[in-house]
């Protein structure tokens, strides 16, 4: 992953802040497109979480974690989470496919998304953290 001289620690600067200097110090293809998957994130998901993990990770969550934003020399990469438990039916997943739990999308210079498929793949993992946080709630004691 590309390290920059960005701020790791969110004690001075939000997440928010963190993402907005990660995507401005990639003045390439890198920053524009990791600028246009989280607006499709925030826009799928308005309650979503933005936070910044692992020094330096945009990570974006709504009842846990429902995808990181990681930029490297070649592609932007979107993980999901808990994308092996996720439909698919647009097959944008095309990176980590053999993994158990996670399924990530690589977006190289020039290509685009399906953002209606995007946002639908948010909303479904969305729909998955609250339905297994909903599960592991305690019972009320009577």
């Amino acid at each position: 992953m590309i390290k920059s001289d960005l701020p790791t620690d969110t004690q001075t600067h939000s997440a928010a802040e963190l993402i907005d200097m990660r995507i401005k110090s990639l003045p390439d293809w890198r920053g524009e497109t990791l600028a246009r998957l989280r607006a499709l994130i925030k826009a799928a998901d308005p309650e979503v979480v933005e936070e910044w993990k692992w020094r330096g990770v945009p990570v974006w969550s709504h009842d846990g974690i429902i995808t990181t934003g990681e930029t490297y020399k070649e592609v932007v990469k979107l993980t999901f989470a808990k994308g092996a438990a996720l439909e698919d039916p647009a097959r944008l997943f095309n990176s980590s496919l053999e993994g158990a739990t996670r399924r990530a999308i690589d977006i190289r210079q020039g290509e685009t998304i399906d953002e209606a498929a995007l946002k639908a793949l948010i909303r479904a993992a969305v729909a998955l953290n609250t339905a297994s946080k909903a599960g592991k709630k305690k019972p009320k004691s009577a």
